[in-house]
């Protein structure tokens, strides 16, 4: 009975610092894609007004609940996506304590931990963290040499740090070549407009800070568009303006760092303003961002190279399904990271059984 007491304490306590640990990512979340410092200021904020929270407006999941959803200051309303990760983190801190050993649910929570806050970052900002994602597979490995991996096929443990190793290796390489291969097939996105379209390039757009080319009605941030410092973007029109300046060309090619119209060339940093009217553009485009390949090494890291094709293929399925409920049209961005971290929640909460018993289904016939 005791036992059973002190076991049910434990499970509140996991789940109360889940929603705790929550609270801090949903920091991360809004700070890190914004070039912000996670422990300066060191209380949270409102986004609209920027006042400072005391400790009692920053309790997980309550304060949220209590304010409904919105700012005490300013009443301006707060996303529900603070509640959702709070809630979120605990839940699986608890799923964590529950289904695993103690060691490898020490370790479980890591990767959730970074699943999490990568996945929200690159659902809002189509951004994968490679520093986080780094970090974890740091830790992956590290990990390996106590609790091995999070792959528990009936008790049975795998191979280690070298298993660790070769899960990371397998998982980067695989979308490492679908991303070059992606780009050598669909590398660029042809618009021709039968009237000239007015684009400029913009410092920020909405609440991004980071510079932007709008297009009409549609806006591609720097990193979108400049994967490589190889990627171009093409434009065909007239109506050419450097600095306000109306500047004669037809064509007009801009990079990462400069631009050129004709034969005269100019750097970015020294820009003040660009813009003018295409009737032809051609945008460089990629199959899958530079930060999914090392978001499955990452996943590969923990769970082990077996993973790896039931979490693409999970996650294909994930992105599908995404596609159709939020009717993202066919060459439209997508947000991959988080049906790559639902594919990895799925294989670690029990879809290597599935898996396992696919094949024997299989091999029946």
């Amino acid at each position: 009975m005791l036992q059973i007491w002190q076991s049910d304490v434990m499970a509140v306590g996991i789940l109360l610092i889940g929603l705790c640990v929550g609270s801090f990512l949903n920091v991360a979340i809004y700070r890190i894609p914004r070039g912000l410092s996670v422990n300066e200021p060191k209380r949270s904020f409102c986004p609209s007004c920027q006042s400072q929270l005391p400790a009692w407006q920053n309790i997980p999941v309550l304060t949220w609940l209590i304010q409904r959803g919105r700012c005490r200051s300013c009443r301006a309303p707060i996303a529900a996506r603070y509640l959702i990760v709070e809630i979120l983190t605990g839940l699986l801190y608890l799923a964590c304590w529950k289904f695993f050993p103690a060691t490898a649910a020490l370790l479980a929570i890591v990767f959730l931990t970074i699943l999490v806050t990568v996945s929200f970052i690159d659902a809002e900002h189509q951004i994968i963290p490679i520093r986080w994602t780094s970090a974890g597979s740091l830790l992956a490995i590290g990990g390996a040499f106590f609790a091995h991996n999070l792959l528990y096929l009936d008790g049975e443990e795998s191979g280690g740090v070298l298993d660790a190793i070769g899960g990371w290796l397998v998982g980067f390489i695989s979308l490492w070549a679908v991303v070059h291969l992606g780009k050598w097939l669909f590398g660029r996105k042809n618009h021709h407009f039968e009237k000239p379209v007015w684009w400029e390039i913009s410092e920020g757009y909405r609440d991004d800070p980071q510079v932007h080319f709008i297009l009409g009605q549609e806006a591609y941030s720097w990193d979108e568009l400049f994967f490589r410092d190889s990627d171009e973007l093409l434009l065909t029109g007239h109506s050419f303006k450097v600095d306000g300046q109306r500047t004669p060309g037809k064509t007009l090619t801009l990079q990462r760092e400069s631009f050129t119209i004709g034969d005269k060339k100019w750097e970015i940093a020294q820009l003040k303003s660009l813009s003018g009217k295409a009737s032809d553009v051609t945008i460089p485009r990629e199959a899958m961002g530079d930060g999914d390949p090392h978001l499955i090494g990452m996943i590969g890291g923990f769970l082990g190279w077996p993973a790896i094709p039931f979490v693409i293929l999970a996650s294909s399925l994930y992105g599908i399904l995404a596609g159709i409920i939020t009717r993202v049209g066919f060459g439209k961005p997508l947000p991959f990271g988080p049906c790559l971290a639902l594919g990895a929640v799925t294989w670690l909460f029990g879809g290597w059984r599935l898996w396992l018993h696919y094949f024997e289904f299989l091999s029946g016939f």
